[in-house]
């Protein structure tokens, strides 16, 4: 599905990661979500590797500008997600003492739906290519396939420092739910907060 977002280019929008985009995906991933991420995989030579290593494409909704990967949003169904990889696999990159502590923080990021959730588990688009409507492509085209699926709601979390991200959810239809304070991760991850919002999805059955 292509989308004239601006006359710079046309931007489509496609399920499933594009064959040989692994690397400029985590690249994408890691610009997103590194300072969140970075206490658990950093240094960035490695924590880039390891996720484009064990990516799975089918857990994401990508948009190209002329072709080239330029945002996507990773989600999580049927016990499959964006990011994968095994406590193995971290364990053999960064070795088995400072692995074990990196599988403790990266624990406190597993989120798994509750029947009929689809979660959206990441949504990233790059710097060149922000403000162009991009973001709201990609949560729509996630909220047809969760329709598509039978899911009765998209779940995410958004963290405190990143109000940016909150405000674009809201503006797609989302609702905070819950909010969990954690003032005592603030000095290890950065934010001492994670909302979580919800947003309906109406299946085919139900739309009038």
């Amino acid at each position: 599905m292509g989308h004239d977002v601006s006359g710079d280019g046309t931007v489509t929008v496609r399920r499933g990661l594009p064959y040989g985009a692994e690397r400029r995906a985590a690249e994408l991933y890691w610009d997103a979500f590194g300072r969140k991420l970075g206490p658990a995989l950093n240094p960035p030579g490695k924590a880039v590797p390891l996720i484009a290593a064990h990516l799975n494409a089918d857990r994401a909704v990508c948009a190209l500008l002329d072709g080239r990967l330029v945002g996507l949003a990773g989600y999580q169904l049927d016990g499959r997600s964006f990011t994968g990889g095994s406590a193995g696999d971290v364990l053999r990159a960064y070795g088995h003492l400072r692995g074990l502590h990196r599988l403790l923080i990266l624990a406190l990021f597993d989120r798994s739906p509750a029947p009929g959730q689809l979660v959206m588990d990441g949504l990233a688009v790059h710097a060149e290519a922000r403000g162009r409507g991009i973001g709201s492509l990609l949560i729509e085209e996630v909220a047809a396939l969760a329709a598509e699926q039978g899911c009765r709601e998209i779940r995410l979390d958004v963290i405190d420092t990143n109000p940016r991200a909150r405000a674009l959810y809201e503006r797609r239809g989302f609702t905070a739910v819950r909010t969990e304070h954690t003032p005592y991760l603030r000095r290890l991850l950065g934010f001492g907060a994670v909302t979580t919002m919800r947003r309906p999805i109406r299946t085919r059955g139900e739309e009038r």
